[in-house]
């Protein structure tokens, strides 16, 4: 017959935290500081960003995009601007060149003194030289494709800022404002 097998020690109970008692108010953890927040918009929901980019051209304001766009998010706008040219010796109407512009804008991240965007850009421009067939007749501007990227400009609240496209022929730059969105845009 097998021996028998020797007794267990009963198992011991297992122990129990004490009750926690809560803390007063005065003495409860200060919660952390969240980066760029703004009062009023709830922790962890990304604030709301209005902006506008204003297209000048050898000094001119010739187009303008506004936008409210939350942080994290892309908005992509396209204008279009139809031409036609009068060209050749008898200086009639030459076919039509749809000067396309297109801006995508992303706030990277924003707080009450700045915003930074992302933007991304893909123009078509003409050059502002007239040009002559080798007989002096006329001929229509060339179009060119202009893509321009920034991937952080920084704009302080309220104010412009301007980033250089193309220097010359024609000069083109990107004039930037943005801002957080009053409250009653906010999520």
């Amino acid at each position: 017959m097998p021996p028998a097998p020797a007794p267990q020690p009963a198992p011991l109970p297992a122990a129990q935290p004490a009750p926690a008692t809560p803390l007063p108010p005065h003495a409860q953890p200060a919660s952390a500081p969240q980066p760029y927040a703004q009062p009023g918009v709830q922790p962890g929901v990304q604030p709301v960003v209005t902006w506008t980019l204003q297209v000048i051209r050898d000094g001119q304001l010739i187009d303008s995009f506004d936008g409210t766009t939350t942080v994290g998010q892309a908005r992509t706008d396209t204008h279009h601007n139809v031409v036609s040219h009068r060209v050749g010796c008898k200086d009639e109407v030459a076919g039509s060149i749809d000067l396309q512009r297109t801006i995508t804008v992303s706030p990277l991240r924003a707080n009450a003194t700045q915003s930074i965007l992302s933007i991304e850009a893909q123009e078509t421009l003409e050059d502002d030289s007239a040009r002559q067939s080798p007989s002096g007749c006329k001929l229509p501007p060339q179009p060119r494709q202009v893509n321009a990227s920034h991937p952080g400009l920084v704009v302080p609240a309220g104010q412009w800022v301007s980033w250089p496209i193309v220097d010359k022929d024609p000069a083109l730059a990107y004039r930037v404002r943005a801002s957080l969105a009053p409250p009653s845009q906010q999520p």
